[in-house]
């Protein structure tokens, strides 16, 4: 609200007062002072001896200077109807100065149609009857001519002795109530339960507000959470998530949203997610120079969605592996190359190792195996087939066992090169071999071997799906041993 320049009365004419009649607040005369200069407030209640005094002077320029200070238009009438203040505020919607509204009798004529003028009058001036605000909405006249769609909140003024002594009126444009309504509604809409996380961070990034949504998201109380650096609720990912707040905070908002992989810390363990993140920077309105106040970072959990297109990227691709095998398999002459040229197809993507042991006897024979110590394609052992020494329980022996397949790993040793390679040689594997599927070779109702496949410590450990595609490429390749031996046996 803006406020009134001065104290004491006026004789500003309006527009339709004649010069040699003014309407004066004071009934005494005289264009508001010795200078006859016109003033923008009159006191509501002036006892006796009310303006005189260096005092009374000063606690008039303190009021002039709060009202001149406000963001709302205000204007105060005293018991009789006439205009008291008039702030700036009030003077840029209407363009009426103050020189020229303080010291008349209503609205009628100037800042209100005539025929509107009783009508406002009356519910203004209801307010001294009534304890509390009214709040009221009036078209009124702008000094141009044009009118103003207004809400006004007024209020009774109680004199000294209690009794009412005027009202005071603040007001402000509906479109600029509205705007002002609507931005504090979205902005409490946002910080109820939406179906995305909002959490407001200052600017050392760590969390003011959070809403149920995000509360949720990061395993916390929504008051807990508060003040919290990230990285206690972060273990992994939180570099990234910091240096794009930092960002936004030195630079502003990015133009699209970014999606994080991040792994949270949780009564029940570690979790990983995916959240594609929107990121705001906060400025304060009320200063004239941009100061950021933090970062409004909203942000939605995508990860069942980015694990089902991983998941049918992966599909696609091994799909695509399993057609482009079987056409160069078409065309090879000898079924255990054929064997071969599957699983170097297979290794693609999935595998950083396989192993091929076939059945002789009792015994598992070394067949095919790609290179030990480094990369390389799947070869048939030169020399002649080598019987593996598998020890009881070995992955290999326990999928023969069950005819079906076998996933293990080197647990907690993955971590420590030398523990996991001591669990791979234990078990006659690669030394860089922390994950294994064993999957049985079945080809007309008989066990032909094992297919081996290995990964080393630096990827994930095989799942369901891994087993199902394992599975599907052993009896493409148990068909093309069966083939091989039944071509020997016709020779």
């Amino acid at each position: 609200m803006g406020a009134s320049r001065s104290s004491g009365t006026t004789d500003a004419l309006g527009p339709d007062e004649e010069p040699d009649e003014p309407d004066r607040a004071d009934g005494q005369g005289g264009p508001g002072g010795p200078d006859g200069q016109g003033a923008c407030s009159v006191p509501l209640d002036s006892g006796p001896g009310g303006g005189a005094g260096s005092g009374a002077d000063s606690g008039a320029e303190l009021l002039a200077a709060l009202l001149d200070g406000m963001d709302a238009a205000l204007c105060a009438f005293d018991a009789g109807g006439t205009v008291t203040h008039w702030n700036r505020e009030a003077e840029r919607i209407l363009g009426w100065s103050a020189q020229e509204a303080v010291g008349r009798t209503g609205f009628a004529g100037w800042a209100v149609r005539r025929a509107d003028a009783h009508e406002v009058q009356g519910r203004l001036m209801a307010a001294m009857d009534a304890p509390g605000r009214q709040v009221h909405e009036f078209a009124l006249l702008r000094k141009d001519g044009s009118r103003v769609l207004v809400r006004t909140q007024s209020a009774r003024v109680l004199g000294a002795g209690g009794k009412p002594a005027g009202v005071y009126c603040a007001f402000s444009e509906v479109h600029a109530q509205i705007d002002l309504e609507r931005a504090i509604a979205l902005s409490e809409a946002l910080l109820e339960d939406v179906s995305w996380g909002v959490v407001l961070v200052d600017v050392d990034l760590r969390p003011t507000v959070v809403n149920a949504y995000a509360a949720r998201a990061l395993g916390g109380s929504r008051t807990g959470l508060l003040g919290r650096p990230l990285g206690e609720l972060v273990v992994q990912g939180v570099e990234e998530l910091e240096a794009a707040l930092a960002h936004v905070l030195a630079e502003g908002a990015p133009g699209a949203p970014a999606e994080f992989w991040v792994t949270l810390r949780t009564a029940e363990g570690e979790r990983r997610r995916c959240w594609r993140s929107g990121f705001l920077r906060l400025a304060s309105p009320l200063t004239e120079e941009p100061v950021p106040l933090g970062v409004g970072w909203m942000f939605r959990d995508v990860t069942a969605k980015k694990l089902a297109q991983q998941e049918a990227d992966r599909l696609r691709f091994r799909t695509g592996q399993l057609h482009r095998a079987a056409r160069t398999v078409s065309e090879c002459e000898d079924p255990m190359e054929a064997a071969t040229s599957l699983l170097d197809f297979a290794l693609a993507g999935f595998a950083d190792h396989v192993l091929l042991d076939l059945m002789e006897g009792e015994r598992l024979v070394r067949t095919a195996a790609t290179p030990a110590d480094a990369p390389g394609p799947c070869l048939l052992v030169a020399g002649g087939s080598i019987p593996v020494r598998y020890g009881p329980g070995h992955p290999a022996l326990q999928a023969v066992e069950r005819t079906g397949s076998v996933r293990t790993s080197a647990g907690a040793g993955a971590g420590d090169p030398e523990g996991a390679a001591a669990w791979a040689a234990e078990r006659r594997w690669p030394r860089d071999a922390a994950h294994a599927l064993s999957t049985v070779l079945r080809s007309r109702g008989r066990t032909l071997g094992v297919l081996t496949f290995l990964r080393a410590a630096n990827r994930a450990a095989f799942e369901r799906p891994d087993t199902a595609y394992a599975e599907t490429v052993a009896a493409r390749v148990a068909g093309a041993v069966d083939l091989a031996r039944a071509v020997r046996a016709g020779e």
